[in-house]
């Protein structure tokens, strides 16, 4: 880049020191030939003087001009300069007769032949009649003079060579920093990600790029560590069932004439009934991690309550308030398995009742699940929704729990742009999902 944004920044320099140049080429020619016509005409008014007096001599020697010549009324040469002594008339034209001087540039006169000429006409009155003196210099060439020439030429380079250097010196400094935060970006990978790029001290944009790349850096970090903890987690929860069935089938083998087989089929059903909820949750979690936009469909939340309800067996007393009519927009398949969610682990900590309540709140839609057992410390509240997460209580009483349940519960929740939360309550633990309300129509 470098590179490119100098070669640009030179060829524009460049293209306009050549504008520049060819402009004040046209002023100076402009004035210069201006100056060269005066000059000549000055020598030819001169001469004409003389003339007048009768003191000009038949051969002009040194006129400051390329040659001279004095045509009387008769049209006869009267006086040359000694540059031309023997040629020809230098021209034909004469001023108009409002004017006594006029000039013209010729490049086939017959005086000069081989050159381009300035040529001043100028008529006066003198013995006999009207007289015409010729006076001619070499024309001004394009670059007025080669001394300027050289000058123009080479504080053009010199402009060039400056905006050239200035202009690598400022993108090399202006992407010293981004070099950096390059260099830095290579060196980081997926096994350390605790290292950062280098953030520059002045306040531009690539001051924000820094920042930027810092905080994509603790977004990765951070889903690598718990996608490292989940991995973990999930390694020493599998190998759990995994570990029990082998004991049992080792066991069983041990001594296989004593051995109960079908109670060896049960225990092993009961680790593959824990491994296969192991792998379902692990599946929910991976989609939800993927970040795919749940199906959307108006569903009324308190009929989605009632048939997921009715579909359950009972384990204790389940008290119902449920509110028709709050509707919300969401898939009904995730939001049904948020609620069974809920109250699996609501049976697994209630006592005898069970109290699940769906209502209208602030604009939103509200579902409440709420157990008549001990409840959960307030310092406790957000660790319950962490991943493979189980509490002493929540293990002695259900030692089968894969403890992702609600993880994936709230996950749904955010997904569809509500929240799930554990709130106070008197007595219990009391879940409380708030979803936004479908639009009226």
């Amino acid at each position: 880049m470098r590179i490119r944004l100098t070669v640009l920044a030179s060829a524009v320099m460049a293209l306009l020191c050549a504008v520049a140049v060819l402009l004040v080429f046209g002023v100076l020619h402009g004035t210069a030939e201006r100056y060269k016509i005066d000059e000549i005409t000055t020598n030819a008014v001169r001469l004409a003087y003389q003339a007048k007096r009768d003191r000009l001599p038949p051969v002009l020697l040194d006129q400051g001009v390329a040659g001279v010549q004095v045509i009387d009324y008769r049209g006869r040469i009267v006086s040359v300069s000694d540059t031309l002594t023997g040629r020809p008339r230098m021209a034909a034209f004469r001023p108009e007769l409002t004017t006594p001087e006029t000039s013209k540039m010729l490049c086939a006169s017959p005086a000069f032949p081989d050159r381009c000429m300035i040529i001043v006409a100028f008529r006066f009155h003198n013995t006999g009649g009207l007289w015409t003196i010729y006076a001619a210099d070499d024309i001004v060439p394009w670059y007025v003079s080669g001394p300027l020439l050289g000058a123009l030429l080479g504080g053009s380079l010199l402009l060039v060579a400056l905006t050239a250097l200035g202009t690598y010196q400022t993108v090399r400094k202006a992407l010293g920093p981004v070099e950096a935060i390059t260099s830095k970006l290579a060196r980081i990978t997926a096994t350390d990600l605790s290292q950062r790029v280098p953030v520059p001290k002045y306040h531009d944009e690539i001051r924000r790029l820094a920042q930027t790349a810092n905080q994509t850096l603790d977004r990765a970090e951070a889903a690598v560590e718990r996608q490292r903890r989940f991995a973990s987690d999930a390694s020493h929860d599998l190998r759990s069932p995994l570990t029990a069935m082998r004991t049992e089938i080792e066991e069983a083998l041990l001594h296989s004439d004593d051995a109960d087989w079908p109670a060896t089929g049960h225990a092993l059903l009961s680790s593959c009934d824990r491994l296969q909820a192991l792998v379902t949750d692990m599946l929910q979690l991976a989609r939800l991690d993927a970040g795919a936009p749940p199906r959307c469909e108006p569903t009324d939340l308190g009929g989605l309550a009632a048939r997921e309800l009715d579909r359950r067996s009972r384990k204790v007393e389940v008290v119902r308030h449920l509110t028709p009519g709050v509707v919300v927009v969401g898939d009904r398949l995730a939001l049904a398995r948020l609620l069974n969610n809920l109250l699996d682990n609501g049976e697994r900590h209630a006592v005898s009742r069970l109290t699940v309540t769906v209502r209208r709140e602030d604009g939103k839609g509200m579902l409440e699940v709420l157990d008549d057992g001990a409840g959960i410390s307030p310092d406790k509240r957000e660790l319950v929704f962490q991943r493979f997460t189980r509490l002493d209580a929540g293990r002695s009483k259900d030692a089968g729990g894969t403890g992702l349940g609600l993880s994936i519960a709230r996950q749904i929740a955010q997904t569809h742009g509500g929240t799930l939360t554990l709130e106070d309550s008197d007595q219990g633990a009391r879940f409380v999902l708030r979803l936004p309300l479908a639009p009226a129509r």
